[in-house]
């Protein structure tokens, strides 16, 4: 076993602990059986899901044991929102939702061994409890001005929006997962994000009114900001997700690559696996040589392929290339290249017509005059071949995947044109 407080310390995971000292101590004496809960609230999820479950492979690396929680019976409430009440989802597609995330998380933790990971679903240990059951055995414990103290309550009730019984009852659904998970696997650890903290505390301040002598710890993750005062894990086309249709692996990638340089050591310090002496090295590069880029690179390739796999990041790896000249388009594979043209500004055309027309319509350039000067001056690409007359004009035999046509202006500028049927 390591030292995992010290190494989440170093890595900038810690925000937030219930006794930070106890718990060195706790992992010292271990192994510690500890859980992090997951909500079905979406059919996937996405980064900021993706720093808990990397945070446990961490905790589980050092010799501990991790009870993957998704929520099958939260994810019918979910958590209250800043600003107004969750739309409840049917009880079918929350169980739906519950086998994909759970999809999503088994891969990155290790089901063998003598700390092996265990998966549980929350719905296990409420859909037979009745009403007065719950309010006699956990409810009693719980008292109305701690729980409307907690922020994410607070904040509800000062608003306009006010906030339901349901929603604020989640605490106490979240409180009693911990007691139950102390019960049946001696679970003395659960954690979470910052955000998260009045959640995490009602499960260890219940356990502590149920079970006096029991010593149980909760532990914060802060939450992840961008230099640039973007929130994290969004781009200008939205959540970056773990699922591969909702975000295709070649946008994932390209997430990590145009990290700033601003960020890039910290999100190699949260997400990364590499040691301390390869993460200075590469932040040392960042500092000397930030247009190397090579910090996101390492980045961009470890992550994808801790994800989606190492067959899916040597295809985007080789598409990234390919589209910017540096090697085949034609070898690349049609998934591949749409999910790549996606991410660059893209047009749809019944049919093909002149290059010109087409760099001006995708809006490489301001206008078919200045189109056709991109091409004088030897700057205009189709398919990583430079076009030679500003008279070219686009043939179906030119198209990749037989719908695709790459633009090209200069070393950087990319653009697509999609032929579609008329």
């Amino acid at each position: 076993m390591t030292d995992i407080v010290d190494e989440l310390k170093w890595r900038g995971l810690i925000a937030l602990s219930t006794d930070e000292d106890a718990l060195r101590k706790a992992f010292a004496d271990g192994p510690v059986t500890f859980y992090c809960g997951f909500d079905p609230t979406a059919p996937s999820l996405h980064l900021g899901n993706l720093v808990q479950i990397l945070t446990m492979r961490r905790i589980q690396q050092a010799g501990h044991r991790p009870l993957g929680l998704v929520g099958g019976a939260t994810g019918l409430i979910g958590d209250p929102k800043p600003t107004a009440e969750r739309t409840l989802n049917a009880p079918e597609i929350v169980a739906e939702w519950v086998e994909r995330l759970r999809g999503q998380i088994a891969p990155l933790l290790d089901f063998e061994g003598p700390n092996a990971a265990v998966m549980v679903n929350n719905l296990d240990w409420t859909q037979g409890l009745s009403a007065i059951e719950f309010l006699r055995d956990i409810g009693k414990h719980f008292r109305v001005n701690k729980m409307i103290a907690k922020e994410a309550v607070s904040r509800r009730l000062n608003s306009d929006a006010g906030i339901s019984y349901t929603e604020f009852s989640y605490q106490i659904l979240q409180g009693m997962d911990f007691l139950e998970l102390y019960r049946r696997y001696g679970c003395t650890l659960q954690t979470g994000g910052s955000d998260q903290w009045g959640n995490l505390t009602s499960g260890t301040d219940l356990i502590h009114r149920v079970e006096p002598d029991a010593v149980v710890h909760a532990l914060g993750t802060p939450l992840i900001t961008k230099a640039d005062g973007t929130k994290f894990g969004k781009t200008e086309s939205g959540t970056v997700w773990l699922d591969p249709e909702m975000t295709t692996p070649y946008a994932f990638y390209q997430f990590w690559i145009n990290a700033d340089d601003r960020d890039v050591a910290k999100f190699l310090r949260i997400f990364s696996f590499k040691s301390r002496e390869e993460i200075e090295e590469l932040e040392r590069l960042t500092e000397e040589r930030p247009q190397a880029r090579a910090a996101q690179r390492a980045l961009a390739e470890e992550l994808t392929t801790l994800v989606h796999g190492a067959g899916q990041t040597a295809a985007v790896i080789a598409a990234s290339k390919a589209l910017f000249g540096q090697g085949e388009l034609a070898e690349l594979d049609g998934r591949t290249l749409a999910s790549a043209l996606s991410e660059v500004p893209h047009i749809q055309v019944a049919e093909l017509g002149s290059v010109v027309d087409l760099f001006a319509e995708v809006g490489l350039v301001a206008s078919k005059s200045a189109a056709r000067r991109t091409v004088k001056e030897g700057g205009a690409y189709v398919n990583n071949v430079k076009v030679a007359s500003e008279e070219a004009v686009a043939s179906p035999e030119d198209l990749l995947d037989g719908r695709w046509l790459v633009l090209r202006r200069g070393k950087r500028n990319l653009a697509a044109v999609e032929v579609v049927a008329g």
